[in-house]
């Protein structure tokens, strides 16, 4: 079984900042990417920013310069540091690993966490 469990989402003025988490546990072999995504209300989920094991990042041109992705592999662990934050960044922001588990070592599958909210607003 593999978990990925999400923290650090809130509410948040305009202008101010958050920190996202998120750690992958359980009978895990190997993550490649890690990523977050995020869904608006009435809106298709899209890619906010992911990062290779290599450390290799992609980030979507709505927040370049304003999010940061790390990841500590030590700790399976994936990071979101959102600076700058506007009311269109509001979403919920899940969290996303392309991973190898134990039971299928030949097999790299999808990962999702359960979401958390972010809400910037006045």
């Amino acid at each position: 079984q593999v978990q990925l469990v999400e923290s650090g989402g809130g509410l948040v003025q305009p202008g101010g900042s958050l920190r996202l988490s998120c750690a992958a546990s359980g009978s895990i072999f190997s993550i490649n990417a890690m990523g977050w995504y995020r869904q608006a209300p009435g809106k298709q989920r899209e890619l906010v920013a992911a990062v290779t094991s290599g450390g290799n990042t992609n980030y979507a041109d709505s927040v370049k310069g304003r999010f940061t992705i790390s990841r500590d592999n030590a700790k399976n662990t994936v990071y979101l540091q959102m600076n700058s934050l506007k009311p269109e960044d509001t979403a919920v922001y899940y969290c996303n690993a392309d991973l190898r588990s134990n039971y299928d070592v030949t097999l790299s599958l999808d990962y999702w966490g359960q979401g958390t909210q972010v809400t910037v607003s006045s």
